[in-house]
């Protein structure tokens, strides 16, 4: 077993990308449902890697089907300093913002540059791309003045990265080798339509309920194989069925990512922990 890594005193690193669906605001209370000492750490759906940012596993697997997002913590793990100085070119404004996303670099580290100012910049931080052609297509969002990135962040998130491995996978082929002892913190995208819980719209193309029920499944598998299993998912009755030997707690949040100030309201999510059942 081994400790979550310190920072001799460094400050801890923030995400620094807004993700549809993070858990920037929900980290610390998450990670207290963590074992004070595991084997590797795993997160399948790693999205802003707010847990993982917040956990600071010395040995990790980071995975995600969206291949975009992986190459980026790939060039600011390996290519950091590259990513800054091109980060340093791009300009803020209405203008530049349409120019940059009209593009389409093929250098790494460009295009990591790309996505973190595209991220940062875009309307209400939405990730979002066009369902035929793949391309990025959010609007700008008025922040012209926004400063675009933060290099010391970057490198801190470099620093920590270092130790991790990065996939673009399925999370059953990400979690594939997870055993005994191993902590996996699983944060599927939410899509139980009768939530209305302001992610819906965003990915029910991504994660069907199918998926949720064959997520449900390898959670349980990971359990009976030893793992420590944290899951985040809707608060809905059809969800908890799914976890019926697992502790469930529930965790109040504000609906931040949602442009409709409909959906931006203080919303209910369950966590679900390996072990006895129960309910707080």
């Amino acid at each position: 077993m081994i400790e979550p890594t310190g920072w001799d005193g460094e400050e801890c690193p923030e995400p620094f990308l807004k993700w549809p669906g993070g858990k920037r605001y929900l980290a610390d209370r998450i990670v207290k449902h963590f074992p004070a000492a595991h084997g590797r750490y795993y997160e399948p759906f790693v999205g802003s890697a707010a847990l993982f940012f917040a956990h600071r596993p010395a040995d990790a697997v980071l995975a995600d089907k969206n291949a975009e997002l992986i190459a980026c913590y790939e060039q600011v793990r390996d290519n950091c300093e590259a990513v800054i100085r091109r980060l340093r070119k791009l300009k803020n404004s209405t203008e530049d913002y349409y120019r940059i996303r009209a593009k389409e670099p093929t250098d790494g580290a460009w295009r990591a540059a790309r996505l973190v100012y595209l991220v940062k910049l875009a309307f209400n931080g939405i990730y979002r791309v066009n369902s035929l052609t793949g391309k990025f297509n959010v609007p700008y969002g008025d922040h012209e003045g926004r400063v675009v990135f933060d290099p010391e962040k970057l490198r801190r998130a470099s620093r920590l990265l270092q130790g991790s491995k990065l996939l673009v996978a399925d999370f059953e082929v990400a979690l594939a080798d997870a055993g005994e002892g191993d902590l996996v913190y699983l944060d599927p995208p939410y899509t139980v339509a009768h939530n209305s819980n302001g992610f819906l719209r965003y990915n029910t193309k991504l994660f069907s309920w199918e998926d949720q029920v064959r997520l449900a499944n390898c959670a349980q598998d990971l359990a009976d194989r030893g793992c420590h299993v944290v899951v985040s998912n809707a608060c809905h009755k059809s969800i908890r069925s799914l976890y019926s030997s697992f502790r469930v707690h529930r965790i109040i949040r504000s609906s931040r990512m949602a442009a409709d100030n409909t959906y931006r309201r203080r919303i209910a999510e369950y966590l679900f922990v390996s072990g006895s059942s129960g309910e707080n």
